[in-house]
């Protein structure tokens, strides 16, 4: 059962934690020469930060956070929050970008029903306790799809190419989900493969907010799964859902075996 004293207390907890995060920020050299440790420092700090308070406020709650350590116990409880203490750890590194995130999201029976997606370098937390008002496109412009800044996947390039849509680079994946949510981009697709923590959190807040959430296929996103790695993922306005995933499969994307059994879209 969820009330909303959950959306509330993640949005406190994601705020939070971003505040802390920019604190320890400030101590980046201007070069980013010592990106790297103060990145794990405020990586370790947030994740202490977040899943301390958790554990007051739901000791009875798993927490799968991506610095701990995967309880498996967890696949017993319907309740288990789903955590990136940090997203983008390369954005936070650079002084000057604002595209990393913090994800706090609660997943009950499998659905993410709860999510705060602080941005702290933006000074912003969207989240499911106050869903927020996707604007509306501009009259007639080209469709928006946001990608990462360093490593494009295929399919994407391939929609956008198939969509006659414009490329928008960005850092990491909490901030591609919040860019369609604030308006910022339409569409984001990821094929490549990420863990639950990725998107739990930015899913809920994006289903809340009235956007179209899927696998890349159309069905639904399920987390706390044995395997917590999802292989795909469609953040888009819903008045282009179909057309999305019509092009998706025109593009004839399939799954396949990758390393570790694990699996990823790819194009033929």
């Amino acid at each position: 059962m969820i009330t909303g004293i959950e959306h509330d207390q993640a949005t406190r907890i994601a705020t939070e934690a971003g505040h802390a995060l920019l604190s320890l920020r400030q101590n980046l050299k201007s070069d980013g020469s010592n990106a790297r440790e103060i990145g794990a420092a405020a990586d370790r700090h947030s994740h202490d930060l977040i899943v301390g308070a958790l554990n007051a406020a739901y000791p009875q709650d798993p927490v799968l956070s991506e610095e701990g350590v995967d309880d498996q116990a967890r696949l017993w409880s319907p309740r288990v929050w789903i955590v990136d203490p940090l997203d983008g750890t390369r954005e936070f590194g650079e002084p000057s970008r604002t595209d990393w995130a913090i994800h706090v999201g609660l997943s009950l029976g499998g659905a993410p029903v709860v999510g705060a997606v602080a941005l702290p370098g933006r000074q912003v937390t969207l989240a499911t306790a106050a869903p927020p008002r996707v604007p509306p496109r501009p009259h007639d412009a080209p469709l928006r799809l946001v990608v990462s800044r360093t490593r494009p996947p295929a399919v994407a390039l391939s929609l956008a190419a198939r969509l006659k849509a414009d490329l928008v680079p960005m850092g990491s994946a909490g901030a591609k989900a919040m860019a369609v949510v604030l308006g910022e981009a339409d569409i984001y697709v990821h094929a490549g493969g990420q863990y639950e923590w990725d998107s739990a959190a930015p899913v809920a807040v994006a289903a809340a907010a009235g956007l179209h959430v899927s696998r890349v296929d159309g069905t639904a996103l399920r987390y706390n799964q044995a395997n917590p790695w999802l292989p795909d993922l469609l953040v888009c306005r819903p008045e282009v859902a179909a057309e999305t995933l019509d092009a998706l499969r025109e593009l004839s994307v399939r799954k396949g075996p990758t390393e570790g059994g694990a699996s990823q879209a790819t194009l033929p």
